[in-house]
């Protein structure tokens, strides 16, 4: 083997390692074994080591094996199954994105969008089936005792997040009056097979994440946003300039832009400071600096890796599906 082979094989290895220790421990126990049991086989890296580096990805791979219908083993029988299905799994992988539509991020967005006057006109960057477009439709926990519901009373669908810090947990929800988004492959929550691949992003073990993935998808369908295909960076203009006067613009992402490289993230941020919009971003921390810079040198971060800004000023910690969120 080569060099260059053993390099990219032990990044894989790493990648899964720390996947496994810091996102799966603790939320999935099936993807933590599974995930320390692929760091640990050679072969098993090697392979993943011919993907492309963005279809490297833990969640991507993973979620593949979700689809092609993994049986949840012990990670001996899981190791056999990958090695078995492989060429089917390689396929999967290479066709398709990390497009996790989680419905429980909204709680932890609401606490900003509340702030926003309204009515509003929400508009998703890297929307997938827009099923975060919906926080009015929601309703919404906080702490196990503070609970939000829609005008018309209490949703299918309820969002549950533990806060710290002086959460501004709103009153009421927002007047949203419009819900648009972009993504270089919209999923139709009305397709089967789109609704088969957001189900396999769930990780192993998260009944109620698999429950409220299929409650919000029917009120999506009952009024579908308009999301377009294409760059978020080419599309974003047009999509703030069709919101009418009297109506403000508010731009949301939830972990987005990662998948952009740097220049990219730099020409979005820029476009968001120029434009008449607010603007609402959930990403891991690194994914822009120039936030990350307006974080509080005191404030402890180990425990969560998505930052909470608004209008590129960070305001709390929050974990990757909104389950937790701590007040900067």
């Amino acid at each position: 083997m080569r060099p260059l082979d053993v390099d990219n094989r032990m990044d894989v290895s790493a990648r899964f390692a720390d996947f496994a220790h810091r996102e799966a421990y603790g939320n999935s126990e099936r993807y933590d074994t599974w995930c320390r049991a692929i760091a640990a086989d050679n072969d098993i890296c090697a392979q993943i080591a011919t993907l492309p580096p963005n279809k490297q990805q833990p969640n991507l791979v993973l979620a593949a094996t979700r689809y092609l219908g993994v049986p949840e083993v012990p990670p001996e029988q899981f190791l056999e199954w990958l090695r078995e299905t492989w060429d089917d799994v390689r396929h999967e992988v290479l066709a398709r994105s990390t497009q996790t539509n989680e419905p429980g991020r909204t709680a932890a967005i609401l606490p900003l969008l509340a702030q926003i006057e309204g009515p509003i006109a929400l508009i998703e960057v890297g929307a997938s089936a827009g099923l975060c477009l919906y926080p009015d439709r929601y309703s919404h926990e906080y702490d196990g005792s503070v609970r939000i519901d829609p005008a018309s009373g209490p949703s299918t669908v309820v969002t549950r997040c533990t806060t710290a810090g002086g959460v501004p947990i709103p009153s009421a929800l927002p007047e949203i009056v419009s819900r648009s988004g972009v993504d270089l492959n919209p999923l139709d929550v009305a397709a089967d097979d789109d609704m088969r691949w957001l189900h396999a992003l769930i990780w192993p073990g998260q009944t109620e994440r698999d429950e409220r993935l299929d409650a919000a998808a029917a009120i999506a369908r009952a009024e579908p946003p308009t999301i377009v295909c294409g760059d978020l960076n080419e599309q974003i203009d047009a999509l703030v300039d069709a919101v009418p006067d009297g109506v403000t613009a508010v731009v949301q992402h939830t972990a987005v832009l990662a998948y952009l490289d740097m220049a990219g993230r730099d020409r979005f941020y820029g476009q968001m400071a120029r434009l008449a919009a607010r603007w609402i971003s959930f990403e891991g921390r690194g994914v822009f600096p120039q936030i990350d810079a307006t974080i509080p040198e005191s404030t402890q971060h180990d425990e969560n890796r998505f930052v909470l800004a608004l209008d590129g000023q960070a305001q709390a910690f929050a974990t990757a599906h909104g389950q937790r969120l701590h007040w900067l």
